[in-house]
C-alpha cells in the first residue's frame, strides 16, 4: 500500500517545466517548491511565474541550476526545496542577492567551462573579477570570446568544440 507522502519521499527533479506531478514522477525545483510550501501547483517556466513569496534571484538562481546541472548532480538541489518559499525580502536584499549571485557565478561556474574550450585567459579574468562590474566585464568578453571559437569551429565542421563553445557563450551571457 502506497503511503500518502510517497510522492513528495521520492520526488525527482527534472529539467524544465512538468505537468504536476510529471508523467516521470517529478517537477523543476521551483515547481517541487511551490507544492512543498503547500501551495497551489503552477508550472514555472521563469522566475516571474513563482508565487510573490519566493525571492526572484534565489528563485532564478535555482531554475537555471536545475535546468543546467547534469541528472546525476540535481538531487543535490532538493535541500533547497523548502528554501524558496518565504525567501522573498525588500529591494536592497534582493538586489544584494542578484550582486553576490552575479559574481560568486562569474568567479566559480564560468571558469571551469571556459578553461573547457581553452580561453584560460578570460577564465582568469573571471576568477579575479572583485565587484559585480568587474565580473559582468568579465563574462561579457567572455561570452565574446566563446562566441569567437564557436563560430571558428563550425567553420571548421569541429561540432563538438563548437557546441561547447556555444554553451560557454550561453554561460557567460547568463552569468
Amino acid at each position: 500500500m502506497r503511503g500518502a507522502f510517497d510522492h513528495i519521499l521520492n520526488w525527482r527533479l527534472l529539467p524544465g517545466s512538468h505537468p504536476f506531478p510529471g508523467p516521470d514522477g517529478g517537477t523543476c525545483i521551483n515547481e517541487a517548491a511551490v507544492v512543498a510550501a503547500g501551495l497551489p501547483y503552477r508550472a514555472i517556466r521563469s522566475s516571474a511565474d513563482c508565487p510573490p513569496c519566493f525571492s526572484p534571484p534565489l528563485a532564478a538562481y535555482a531554475l537555471g541550476l536545475n535546468d543546467a546541472m547534469p541528472d546525476a548532480e540535481r538531487p543535490r538541489l532538493m535541500a533547497f526545496v523548502l528554501r524558496l518559499s518565504g525567501s522573498a525580502d525588500g529591494t536592497e536584499v534582493e538586489a544584494t542577492r542578484t550582486a553576490y549571485l552575479t559574481l560568486q557565478t562569474v568567479r566559480r561556474i564560468l571558469p571551469p567551462v571556459l578553461d573547457g574550450i581553452g580561453l584560460s585567459g578570460e577564465a582568469e579574468a573571471c576568477r579575479q573579477a572583485e565587484t559585480p562590474a568587474d565580473a559582468m566585464a568579465a563574462a561579457r568578453r567572455a561570452a565574446w570570446a566563446a562566441g569567437t571559437v564557436a563560430d571558428a569551429a563550425a567553420r571548421g565542421a569541429v561540432w563538438v568544440r563548437g557546441a561547447r563553445a556555444a554553451a560557454a557563450a550561453r554561460a557567460a551571457t547568463f552569468a
